[in-house]
This record gives C-alpha cells, structure tokens and sequence, in this order.
C-alpha cells in the first residue's frame, strides 16, 4: 500500500513539473518588461491629459492642458489613444468674451479648443478615484471602451497634470486631494499588471516635485516644475478676459515644441535645456527610475507623438495577392482587396 502512494505522489510530481515547464514561456512573455528590454521600440502610444482645476478664475489650468492635448494630435496620437479630463468647460463659460475659443497668448493666432476636441470626463467627473481607475484599467463593467486606456506591455503612455497642489497632494475639482502615496501605489499597480513600457509623468502645480517623490514603479521618468515650498506662476495675461492664459513652465514647453514635427529627433534632455529660473522663478526637477536610462537617449516623440518601428520577421509565410484586375468596358483598374 505504501509502494502504491509513493508511486502515485511521483507520479504527481512529474505531472506538476511537465506542467510548470509549459507554463514558464507563457508567464515570461506576459512580464513587465525590463530596463534591458526598453532598447526596442515601443508598439503604441496612450496619453492621459487632466486639468484638475474648475471655476473662470482658473482658466489656465485648463488651457495647460487643452495645450499639451493639441501639440499631442499634432503629432499623431489619435484621440482614440487619449483620455482627456477637463473639469469645467471654460470655452462656453457665460463669462468668455469669445465663445467656445481658448488662447494660450495674447495674440490669439491658435484656438487651442479647436473644432473636434473630444473629452473624455467632464465636470464633476473628474474625481481622483476616476483618475486612478484610467490608470489603473480597474473601471466598472458599464463603463465604455472609448473612457479606458487599453494599454499594454509595449504601450508608452504620457500623463499629464495641471491644477493647484501642495505638499504631496493635488486637488481635484476644488473638493478633493490626490495623494503622493496614492499616486505612487497606482503607478505600481500599472506596472505589476503591464500597462505600459514606459511612462513619462508630467506634473504642473505648486511644490510638484513633492507629488512624485515616493513614486518607485520602474521604467518612469518623473517631471515636476516646482520644488517644495515654490509655486507653479501664471504668465501672459488677457487683459479682455481679465485673467491669466497660461503658467510659465508649460508656456516654456510649449514655446519648444512650436518647432518640432512628427520627424523630429530632440531629445529629453533638449527639453530641460530650456527650463528657465529666471522665467519660471522655481527649479524644475526631473527623476527616472530606470537608472540605465539617460535623458539624452529619451527622444521626446517616443511620448508625445505615433511614433514606433514596425518590423518583420525573416521568416515570411505565404503571400496573398493584394490586388486583382477587373474589367470594365475596355479600361482595366485596379481594386485593393482589405
């Protein structure tokens, strides 16, 4: 009998071995990638953009981010592939003098609003819980495809926040706080489930850098344009409108990007290049926690444009014709075949 169970707990063994074995290729193809890994291009690109401030008087909070929403379809990211949180809508506000219009200068030559802006969460959706779930993917059942970010291990994803912040919070809709900690714990979370590559966080609020400072999740570069105990200033005011169009250190960001297109090879470190005390009056700081990743070897459209390698294989299988000739009367044309 004791011959019987120890053949039978052998046998057991094997089966659990033979089964590990099979498994081991599939757990390591759906792993986060590693730094050494991030030497490939990436497959796609997601960007959350969310201004957390409501109200007329905080009008360039929204313009920051309806700013950085228009330089990132310029360059190619579709809408599709970006989630846009605006909490009030300041371009239909009673008190714009210029209807559904929004301007970043004084002169007015770029409707940053646009004609086919598309907002994800509006109002008094933006809330932080929302915010963490866009992150995250852990949404409701009911909510629909089009308000999630379906990003995966190949996706780079930029995030951008503007609003008022201080000490390791930020808040949202003028009634509650995003937190450090919290923030740092969903951006683990990204990472343990592979929701992206890597990530470039942008954060535009007073003492930013406090925002950022507990985040560990790997493959992230950690942008703040403030320290502790400096404000994020105002710039370029409208005097028709009565109030400030946009802060400095956005302004600046801004002001580099004018010149790039979709084929453009600046770099990071370009960008911080043109970070100014003397404009900003607060330091900018920066952080990545790949430490084998240097700003220098960051091209910026990696982030804020479509732009990713598309290779084959050596191996080509069978090919299909793409194309037959149909005759009409005595012409002949060509019909692609999708």
């Amino acid at each position: 009998m004791a011959r019987r169970q120890d053949g039978s707990r052998q046998g057991l063994l094997c089966l659990l071995g033979l089964l590990a074995a099979q498994l081991q290729p599939l757990l390591a193809t759906t792993a986060q990638p590693s730094s050494a890994s991030l030497s490939s291009r990436h497959s796609n690109n997601w960007a959350v953009l969310v201004s957390t401030s409501r109200f007329w008087l905080n009008y360039r909070h929204i313009v920051n981010t309806m700013s950085i929403y228009h330089v990132v379809k310029r360059l190619g990211i579709p809408d599709s592939n970006i989630i846009l949180m605006i909490p009030d809508d300041m371009a239909c506000n009673p008190r714009n003098p210029l209807p559904a219009q929004l301007f970043n200068n004084e002169s007015r030559k770029l409707d940053v609003y646009g004609q086919d802006v598309e907002v994800d969460y509006r109002g008094y959706e933006v809330t932080v819980a929302n915010f963490l779930q866009v992150l995250t993917g852990r949404h409701a059942p009911e909510v629909p495809l089009s308000r999630r970010m379906l990003s995966d291990n190949s996706s780079n994803v930029l995030v951008y926040l503007s609003g008022h912040g201080g000490d390791e919070f930020m808040k949202f809709n003028d009634v509650e706080e995003l937190l450090a900690q919290d923030l740092a714990d969903a951006l683990a979370q990204m990472s343990e489930k592979g929701r992206f590559r890597e990530m470039l966080l942008i954060v535009e609020t007073c003492q930013a850098a406090t925002l950022v400072q507990r985040v560990t999740a790997p493959n992230t570069i950690l942008v703040a344009c403030s320290q502790k105990g400096q404000q994020s200033l105002s710039f370029k005011s409208d005097p028709e409108l009565g109030l400030s169009l946009i802060d400095r250190f956005t302004y600046q960001t801004l002001a580099f990007f004018e010149n790039m297109d979709i084929s453009s090879n600046e770099k990071l470190s370009d960008l911080f290049k043109t970070y100014s005390y003397d404009l900003m009056e607060s330091h900018f700081s920066y952080r990545m926690t790949n430490t084998s990743r240097k700003p220098e070897n960051v091209q910026l459209t990696d982030f804020f444009g479509a732009v990713a390698d598309v290779r084959t294989g050596s191996q080509r299988g069978p090919q299909v014709r793409a194309w037959q000739p149909t005759i009409c009367s005595t012409e002949t044309k060509t019909r692609v075949v999708s």
